[in-house]
């Protein structure tokens, strides 16, 4: 079983400036909780309870002050600073005294995953001993890195933001990866942007990749432009009104999981103060 998670939440989010100027995109609202919230909660979902967050330099008691005692969440979280952003293989790199010899799970903390069977569907392959990408159809492949599979649902090809393409496969940012990632690491060269790309970690693990093709009943979002945060927003917002649920309340969760008590739900109330956010603890309870 997958025991640790890697969640990006450095960069400088430059496509939602100027409201990222000062702040770290992961920490502007989607509707009503901070982005990092949404695939924090994900992991969760997945029963993983041991965190790195991967950050920019000196934003460690932001986040810290925002999330409050991690113990009242059931959850642990260490930090480790990018100093200086070099693609996504990098700053996974940061994480490999965190993850040891384990396989770990890696999400992007812009990405926004929903679905009712997605707590099971993560479950499932965490407890494998797998290499895992996780697909979504889009309707504009050049916008994206793109998973292509023959008939026989076997990788075919990784195309990053191709003009044109066989595939409609978005590879969405979670993954799954083995201890071997750092040792392909090394082999990277930076692309035309002087990064290092996923995409070519991923050609490494073509033939070891189980993929799977979120669908019908599930939603991805890509939080990188205002329209995208409008979107999610929105969305966040139907369900909640409809059902009178919170996504991505991560005390419910760790309730759920049975990782804290009732006791430190009221903790919690205690911490976010007089907030709707509190007042849906209250109806926990």
């Amino acid at each position: 079983m997958i025991k640790k998670a890697i969640i990006l939440l450095g960069g400088r989010g430059t496509r939602l400036g100027p409201s990222t100027i000062s702040i770290n995109k992961h920490l502007l609202p989607i509707y009503n909780k901070p982005m990092f919230f949404y695939p924090l909660s994900i992991m969760m979902l997945g029963k993983i309870k041991n965190f790195l967050f991967i950050i920019n330099k000196g934003e460690k008691k932001i986040f810290e002050n925002v999330l409050g005692d991690c113990k009242d969440l059931g959850i642990n979280i260490d930090f480790a600073e990018q100093i200086h952003p070099r693609g996504i293989p990098d700053a996974i790199s940061l994480g490999k005294n965190f993850t040891k010899k384990d396989h770990f799970a890696v999400i992007l903390g812009d990405n926004f995953f929903y679905g009712s069977n997605l707590p099971e569907v993560l479950i499932n392959n965490f407890k494998k001993k797998n290499i895992v990408t996780f697909t979504f159809p889009t309707q504009n492949p050049s916008q994206f890195g793109i998973l292509e599979v023959d008939s026989n649902g076997k990788i075919k090809s990784f195309e990053e933001k191709p003009k044109n393409s066989n595939s409609n496969l978005a590879i969405t940012g979670l993954y799954v990866f083995d201890r071997n990632f750092y040792d392909l690491n090394k082999k990277l060269k930076p692309s035309s942007r002087n990064e290092l790309e996923i995409i070519d970690i991923l050609k490494y693990y073509k033939n070891k990749i189980t993929n799977i093709k979120l669908g019908r009943g599930d939603v991805w979002f890509d939080l990188g432009t205002y329209k995208d945060l409008h979107n999610a927003s929105n969305f966040i917002k139907n369900i909640e009104d409809r059902q009178s649920l919170r996504i991505a309340c991560l005390e419910e969760i760790a309730l759920s999981n049975r990782w804290i008590t009732k006791k430190n739900i009221k903790n919690r109330i205690k911490f976010y103060k007089n907030s709707s956010y509190s007042d849906y603890l209250k109806f926990l309870l």
